[in-house]
């Protein structure tokens, strides 16, 4: 069995997913081919090279359709002889991406391949791919779930209250991610993956003055009547500031064979070991992060304490804090640069941003092995392992 290995990862600095942000008056296309530049020439392959490259967007309409990666791979002046292809697993769709590169690395389908992401919020809102009256779920999912799927802030608040889960201490979560990545950024820990655009050098959406009785002043940003009478156990205390924003940002992973980059002559940053994906309940869609850890230690063989690093997508607080409340894990090895409720949440590059900051995080600290997982939309999540080299 061949290894396969990551050998660049970077990403852009991510702009608030709103007009006048950042990065708000950049195409998507170019924010990604910008970053697939990047990692190009850092890496200093031939981009002729690459067997292919696999892209994670979710709202694939307006100038996220027609296959964003191609146009992104085709805009960064790059072969026309190398493919590319885009993908949707909701939040997930660029982590999706690194387990479809690693797979055909190890598979042997590929020998280089790219795996990377793009959302551009502001510029394609969330949603903007269902028109008003569209029904994208069908007569089966309405016939199984008779009383309704719903959004996913309210499954925020469901979890909350599942693991009981109080206002307190998922705005004390919240303050924790701006305080690590304000930090992080003093210290210099995103230089390394962060690939300036223009004058946009810093993660926009990071809050280095935020703190829990400021977040306790927010009010609840989901509450309903319709759903307070669905579900009475909900108590209303997820809101924008214990929540992940909106965001653009793009990111990007180079996935080869391990005997291909010692015949380049490159040092990889990390070896990719294990993968899982699961399903889980769609009313309470985010909670997948938790069968899905457990899948992909089982499949690894390895144990929690094994773990020095974890990246849990910060989707909201009470999906970290109910993941952390199941596994145990230790709070300070969780998003240690801060999380997306800091950093943001560019959807279809989010998933490709955790794993360039976890396997940059890993050798910073001379740590060997980190996991991540992603929860997404419908009840799904992606889980994987690392080992730093």
């Amino acid at each position: 069995m061949r290894d396969a290995v990551i050998v660049e990862a970077v990403r852009t600095p991510i702009g608030r997913g709103k007009a006048g942000g950042a990065l708000s008056g950049v195409h998507p296309v170019a924010l990604l081919s910008h970053t697939l530049r990047a990692l190009i020439e850092r890496s200093g392959i031939d981009p002729a090279l690459v067997d292919d490259v696999i892209g994670g967007t979710v709202d694939q309409v307006g100038e996220q359709a027609m296959n964003t990666t191609r146009y992104a791979w085709l805009g960064a002046g790059f072969p026309e002889s190398v493919p590319a292809t885009t993908v949707d697993r909701q939040c997930g769709s660029s982590q999706q991406a690194v387990h479809f590169a690693a797979q055909g690395v190890l598979s042997g389908a590929y020998d280089i391949a790219v795996a990377c992401g793009v959302e551009s919020m502001s510029r394609v809102p969330m949603w903007s791919n269902v028109p008003p009256g569209a029904d994208p779920f069908g007569p089966g999912v309405a016939e199984r779930y008779p009383g309704g799927l719903v959004p996913q802030g309210i499954s925020a608040e469901l979890i909350a209250a599942e693991w009981s889960l109080g206002r307190e201490a998922m705005d004390a979560f919240a303050a924790a991610s701006h305080t690590r990545a304000a930090r992080a950024w003093a210290d210099g820990l995103f230089d390394a993956e962060v690939v300036p655009y223009g004058d946009v050098r810093h993660d926009e959406s990071v809050r280095p003055t935020t703190t829990p009785e400021i977040l306790a002043g927010l009010r609840p940003a989901f509450e309903d009547p319709g759903f307070a009478a669905r579900f009475p156990r909900i108590e209303w205390s997820v809101t924008a500031g214990n929540s992940s924003p909106v965001n653009d940002g793009a990111s990007a992973v180079l996935v080869m064979a391990a005997d291909t980059a010692r015949s380049l002559g490159l040092r990889p940053l990390a070896r990719l070991h294990s993968f899982a994906v699961t399903g889980s309940d769609p009313l309470l869609m985010l909670s997948g992060v938790i069968p899905a850890t457990e899948k992909v230690l089982r499949r690894s063989g390895l144990s929690l304490d094994d773990i020095d690093l974890f990246e849990i997508n910060e989707a909201f607080a009470s999906v970290v804090l109910a993941w952390r409340k199941e596994t145990g894990a230790d709070p300070d090895r969780i998003n240690v640069h801060g999380g997306a409720i800091a950093l943001g949440h560019p959807l279809g590059a989010s998933g490709t941003r955790l794993t360039t900051t976890l396997v940059h995080a890993l050798r910073a600290r001379g740590a060997r092995y980190g996991l991540q997982a992603m929860c997404e939309a419908g009840g799904l999540a992606n889980a994987m392992i690392v080992e730093a080299l």
